[in-house]
């Protein structure tokens, strides 16, 4: 008796282990935020990440493609935060979404912009004449002495002839008043001394584990092994100076006005 008892008993074990493998089971909290619950500043950043990165495909209200809509929280293959960072990164097989490769502070900027989106205010900016906006850029701005548009300029800076279609023109105000404060990561500037004691300043353009690609202020594009590095330095404050003093009103309003129409040719 001894001996059935304890067979019924494992019997009944096994049959409740089995149920619970095959009943569905209710989704365990990863104590992500939702939206109302992100920082401010992390929205606005991820903002200017989402016009530089998703635009192209998603569009500049997150309603561009058949099935999504990014604004009302509609997407296709994520419920969580934990699976838009995944989707953001790592992309879904099969589909024309790629992974990017952001740090984590963008993806998190990213992440609570998307989270956001619908109510986040994009205040209106003020256009002016853009013909005016180019002599600026041009100019007296000295803008071409970095950046570069449709083939003409310097690669010091980022390429800003596509800039039009990836950032909204209060993003663009944003730059041309805090250039600091908006710069993406991944175009930091960086101060290099290796090994043999050459210092190399530029602009990072990729970085992985092992090594880091730069445009050097020579205009040279280099991949170097930060084995061969003594002093690898990124710095948080950008090369290009504020306008905030330099540009009127409408002299701002002119040259954001030109650069809104910057979409490629």
């Amino acid at each position: 008796m001894a001996l059935g008892f304890l067979f019924r008993h494992m019997f009944k074990g096994w049959v409740l282990w089995g149920l619970l493998l095959i009943l569905p089971t209710a989704p365990v909290s990863s104590g992500q935020q939702h939206p109302g619950e992100y920082a401010p500043a992390d929205i606005q950043y991820g903002a200017t990440v989402y016009g530089s990165q998703c635009t192209s495909c998603h569009g500049p209200n997150g309603d561009q493609i058949s099935g999504v809509d990014l604004a009302s929280g509609r997407f296709r293959n994520a419920l969580s935060d934990d699976d838009l960072r995944r989707i953001v990164t790592t992309g879904i097989p099969g589909t024309a979404m790629t992974g990017r490769q952001l740090d984590a502070a963008e993806v998190t900027g990213l992440v609570a912009y998307l989270r956001n989106m619908r109510d986040f205010n994009s205040a209106p900016v003020a256009l002016g004449d853009p013909a005016r906006g180019r002599e600026l850029f041009e100019g007296k701005g000295r803008c071409m002495t970095c950046h570069r548009v449709n083939g003409k300029g310097s690669h010091l800076a980022p390429d800003l002839s596509r800039v039009g279609s990836s950032r909204a023109p209060s993003s663009l105000l944003e730059s041309l008043r805090n250039p600091s404060g908006v710069m993406m990561p991944i175009n930091r500037p960086v101060h290099i001394v290796t090994k043999d004691g050459e210092t190399i300043n530029g602009r990072r353009l990729n970085e992985d584990s092992f090594t880091i690609q730069l445009i050097d202020d020579r205009e040279r594009l280099l991949s170097l092994s930060k084995s061969e590095l003594r002093q690898y330095t990124v710095s948080q404050t950008s090369t290009m100076p504020s306008y905030k003093n330099q540009l009127n009103d409408k002299e701002m309003s002119d040259l954001v006005a030109y650069l809104v129409l910057l979409k490629g040719r």
